[in-house]
């Protein structure tokens, strides 16, 4: 395999890396906030998941990514190295920010970037790009929905239990639900990386035919996605998981398990989402069951500024970067 094919990979596996590592917030924040889990025994629970994911979920993602966002035609290892390098950036400021944005929109809008870079318009398919702009809305908001009815319905429940009784169990349960959101969170965020190796090996001719994941390019990005989990982002599961709205385990779980239940769903339709911003409203929809002042909105609105602006922010990037590319001789 050529070098310049080798050190693409090289670079989509560290966007791999970054992804688990900004979005550890989004599996363990609630488990850390609940003191349910240490932070170290949260994230080698959360990157553990995210490694076994590929055993549940087939490659329905990956596939959106790699031949649905962007004309498979026009597709260079610079369009993609472009597309790395602007999600990279973007997620390296956000992380720095401690803003929770969504790695997977970083992606998506460098991919894009660059592919209008190199071709205007008609290098991107509209469809799948539109497909990926609806769920930025509705991925929160279906998360915040199964928060608030999962909240009330476990209040409804255990409303003749004492209150040390309802911590114990969901202190366990938690663990569980943690575990589940990872999973969800492995299964179709880590297929967002297989989907630009795999276009990145057909347009240089080392994969032919229809268009399916390798095995170990599976197997290399959900060992990226958990090893980036262990490494943690801490600043962003302060945001998350405490600044937002205050969590109990009865909260935490609500909102992991609605969470959880949002992209297992997705994935299986093969729609690529943002956990980032599913994790969120599912903690908003819970914090809102109590009043809705329990949720710090001030906070909750620098996170959707922060969504807003990942697409054209990482599109931006990722053209500038595709054209300084051009300078150097790549096409």
């Amino acid at each position: 395999m050529a070098p310049q094919v080798l050190g693409i990979i090289a670079l989509a596996l560290l966007f791999d890396f970054i992804n688990g590592f900004h979005d550890a917030a989004n599996s363990i924040a609630t488990v850390v906030s609940t003191r349910v889990l240490s932070p170290h025994a949260a994230v080698a629970w959360a990157a553990f998941f995210n490694f076994v994911a590929f055993l549940v979920f087939g490659a329905h993602v990956a596939k959106t990514i790699g031949k649905g966002v962007v004309d498979p035609a026009i597709v260079t290892p610079a369009v993609i190295l472009a597309g790395l390098i602007g999600a990279i950036v973007w997620n390296l400021l956000t992380w720095w920010w401690g803003l929770p944005s969504s790695s997977s929109h970083a992606l998506v809008g460098g991919y894009a970037g660059a592919a209008l870079a190199k071709a205007g318009p008609s290098g991107v398919i509209a469809s799948g790009v539109t497909k990926v702009a609806w769920f930025i809305v509705l991925s929160p908001l279906i998360g915040m929905a199964l928060g608030f009815i999962m909240m009330w319905l476990m209040l409804w429940l255990n409303q003749h239990s004492t209150p040390t009784r309802v911590d114990r169990l969901f202190r366990r349960l938690q663990l569980v639900s943690a575990a589940a959101f990872s999973l969800g969170h492995g299964g179709n965020d880590a297929q967002k990386t297989m989907g630009i190796i795999t276009a990145l090996l057909f347009s240089t001719g080392y994969l032919t035919g229809e268009f399916k994941v390798p095995l170990w390019v599976v197997l290399s990005a959900q060992a990226a996605m958990g090893l980036g989990t262990m490494a943690g982002g801490w600043r962003i599961v302060r945001t998350m998981g405490m600044k937002i709205t205050k969590l109990r385990p009865i909260g935490g779980f609500c909102a992991e398990t609605a969470g959880a239940a949002t992209l297992f769903t997705v994935t299986a339709l093969g729609i690529p989402v943002s956990t980032t911003h599913t994790i969120t409203g599912a903690i908003v929809g819970v914090g809102s069951t109590r009043r809705l002042s329990a949720v710090k909105w001030g906070v909750a609105g620098r996170i959707i500024w922060a969504w807003l602006f990942t697409i054209p922010a990482a599109c931006l990037i990722s053209g500038l970067s595709y054209f300084i590319l051009k300078a150097f001789g790549w096409s």
